[in-house]
């Protein structure tokens, strides 16, 4: 907006020039999230995974102002000598990558292959969206664990725990599941899941239990969070960042969605690309656990373990497992089909 501002500015000389975007307007041209996909599969013996390959495909995770070395912003590209853009760059591993952030697994898995590919052609442009890849990375992690333990006959918190000797992971694990009831008989067509990760390897341990139902709708109702993010500074910080990332991951995990033709971007407004409403935000139960570890961050690790709960309730409460996002009645359907 601003250098549309400039623009018209130096166009105008000596008049003062006010630039307002409609909601349209940014919606229909700003960047968006990295369209993702990933292929995982692994072998099991004896009740324990012996194998381990995933693949992941996604277009560059920045294209903020300055990125490889070019302006980066919408209106260059109209001047009459205009700038012409590359794709999408990843941060570097150093930096917590981007197509691959939290793409290898925090489990002990032997003879794991993981192998990022991203696209460098793209029909519209994409940057940062909070947790990068980390939100595809751990809702397909998470996702597949659930259904190995199934395979295996194996409870989803206990093969977990089978598969994790770091003991801060193993201790969010617990503290979640106790403040949950995991275990506990439910309704009909009411399902719990968990979704676990370590935010870029070396970041927060957030593990995510969700509560869901499965009839005409999906609705979380609770998601109880554990969070271990190193020596706590201030607990209302770390909870609003938790509370405010699981709202926003639950969102996007049940709603929201880009849609585009060929020539253009059909998601403008809040009716064609809604999100959770007050009345559908699930109630939430964080807890903090501070073992005297150096401090880190907490903002981004809600995102992908609440995905990876809310599809493993969903297929807990219904028997069927949803594996593209969002997760609409109609994917539901299109699953149970299948």
């Amino acid at each position: 907006m601003a250098l549309d501002a400039a623009l018209l500015a130096r166009a105008m000389p000596g008049r003062p020039v006010q630039v307002l975007w409609s909601r349209a307007d940014e919606l229909g041209w700003s960047p968006f999230g990295s369209a993702m996909c990933a292929d995982v599969s692994a072998t099991l013996q004896g009740g324990r995974i012996t194998s381990w390959s995933y693949d992941v495909w996604s277009q560059g995770h920045s294209s903020r102002p300055g990125f490889a070395a070019v302006p980066g912003l919408l209106a260059a590209t109209t001047l009459a000598r205009p700038w012409t853009y590359p794709a999408a760059v990843d941060p570097p591993a150093t930096r917590g990558a981007g197509s691959t952030r939290n793409a290898l697994p925090i489990y002990d898995l032997p003879h794991r292959r993981v192998t990022g590919h991203r696209l460098l052609h793209a029909p519209v442009r994409s940057s940062s969206l909070r947790s990068l890849g980390a939100f595809l990375n751990v809702f397909a992690i998470e996702s597949f664990m659930d259904e190995l333990a199934l395979t295996a006959g194996r409870d989803p918190l206990d093969f977990r725990l089978d598969h994790l000797p770091d003991p801060r992971g193993r201790h969010v694990l617990e503290i979640v599941a106790a403040s949950s009831s995991w275990g506990t008989a439910l309704a009909e067509n009411v399902g719990r899941g968990m979704g676990f990760a370590r935010y870029k390897g070396n970041g927060a341990y957030c593990a995510v239990v969700a509560e869901v139902s499965a009839e005409e709708s999906i609705r979380v109702h609770r998601l109880s969070i554990a969070v271990d993010v190193g020596r706590i500074v201030n607990p209302d910080g770390v909870i609003n960042q938790i509370e405010g990332g699981a709202t926003q991951a639950t969102s996007w995990t049940l709603k929201e969605r880009v849609r585009f033709d060929r020539r253009r971007v059909l998601s403008v407004d809040w009716e064609t690309y809604p999100i959770l409403t007050f009345g559908e935000a699930p109630a939430l139960d964080v807890h903090l656990v501070d073992n005297g570890h150096p401090s880190v961050g907490s903002g981004e690790a809600a995102q992908g373990p609440t995905a990876a709960a809310i599809a493993n309730a969903v297929a807990a409460a219904i028997g069927v497992r949803v594996r593209d996002l969002p997760l609409t009645r109609d994917a539901v359907i299109d699953a149970i089909g299948q």
